[in-house]
């Protein structure tokens, strides 16, 4: 559930979370360039993108390529 990066430790996505907790994460690493795109962040914590897009969509959050953020 939790996983440090350079020293700090932070907590894991997973598609366990609530949607909005995953609105919220997700949109600050990649806001803050943790990650380029969607599909970095999703490779790196094992995610399939698809089944997360469902997850999101399913709670009225759509991703927005252009702006490269959950809206």
């Amino acid at each position: 559930m939790w996983k440090r990066l350079e020293g700090v430790v932070e907590m894991e996505i997973n598609l366990n979370m609530m949607p909005e907790l995953l609105y919220s994460m997700i949109n600050m690493k990649l806001r803050d360039g943790m990650y380029d795109n969607l599909d970095d962040l999703c490779s790196s914590y094992g995610i399939v993108r698809s089944d997360l897009e469902q997850k999101m969509k399913d709670a009225d959050f759509l991703f927005d390529e252009k702006q490269n953020t959950f809206i």
